[in-house]
């Protein structure tokens, strides 16, 4: 069996501290035994404002996070799921929130672009949010072959989605990963609910690293990083501040539980 951890952070808007709190809990989760680690979404920068978010948009592959990423995945033998970061895209003047993994000697094997963007007015709150005026999403569905299984990529708002799930699993996903910075309320509301439901409705290990706390904006994050198992247990979870959780991925138990109780050949449509 393989180890997988998750990481919940509360980052703030300084990113030299963000990378150097990352750095601590990715040596954590490989002194844990850990293959592969995952990062929450914008592990790096939990902006301000949009100006402080502006000034740290990195080129495709090249930049002080995307660096971090590579040197400490390279310096630790670790897999590492790069939570999101702001990386330009040509012809738009907004980045995409890119999602990068990174290989245990550093060399970059994914990219995915946050297909979902947050663009949403919260009932009975004061609380709006238009994340598509920040980010240029993406549009392509991306898994990858991992030490803890063929992963598929998402983030966040994603989870809502599960056509999103649907199509990685086509591709052969054994385990989703979900970054993420859900908000307090939706998160009290929804998030394990979403969690359990994307990893039973598809048989999947579902790995789910969340923000925590209170930013540098004002803003609430919910946290309650989770492991989930294929048929919808949750093996490991921080509810609330920062920390490393970890659990064993038995993919042998997951492939035979898909053998004997197949649904996902059982489908319709």
């Amino acid at each position: 069996m393989s180890i997988a951890a998750v990481i919940q952070m509360t980052s703030g808007d300084e990113v030299a501290a963000n990378l150097a709190a990352a750095a601590l809990a990715l040596q954590e989760a490989r002194d844990l035994g850990a293959s592969l680690a995952l990062l929450p979404e914008n592990f790096a920068l939990m902006p301000r404002n949009e100006a402080s978010r502006r000034a740290v948009v990195e080129s495709d592959g090249a930049g002080p996070i995307q660096d971090f990423l590579a040197a400490t995945a390279s310096r630790l033998g670790l897999w590492i799921v790069g939570g999101t970061l702001p990386v330009s895209v040509p012809g738009d003047a907004r980045p995409a929130a890119c999602c990068p993994v990174y290989d245990a000697t550093g060399r970059r094997v994914a990219r995915y672009d946050k297909i979902h963007l947050f663009d949403v007015d919260l009932p009975d709150r004061q609380e709006r949010y238009r994340e598509s005026d920040s980010f240029a999403p993406g549009n392509t569905p991306v898994v990858v072959d991992t030490p803890v299984g063929r992963l598929g990529l998402s983030v966040c708002y994603d989870v809502r989605f599960p056509e999103l799930y649907r199509q990685l699993v086509a591709l052969g996903a054994e385990v989703l990963s979900v970054p993420a910075a859900f908000t307090a309320p939706t998160g009290r509301a929804h998030w394990e609910l979403l969690l359990r439901a994307r990893a039973v409705e598809n048989l999947c290990f579902v790995l789910a690293a969340a923000q925590t706390g209170v930013h540098a904006n004002g803003r609430e994050t919910y946290g309650d990083s989770l492991i989930v198992d294929p048929w919808g247990a949750v093996l490991a979870r921080r509810p609330k501040g920062a920390g490393v959780v970890v659990a064993a991925l038995d993919r042998e138990l997951q492939q035979a539980t898909r053998v004997s109780f197949p649904c996902l050949q059982n489908r319709v449509l």
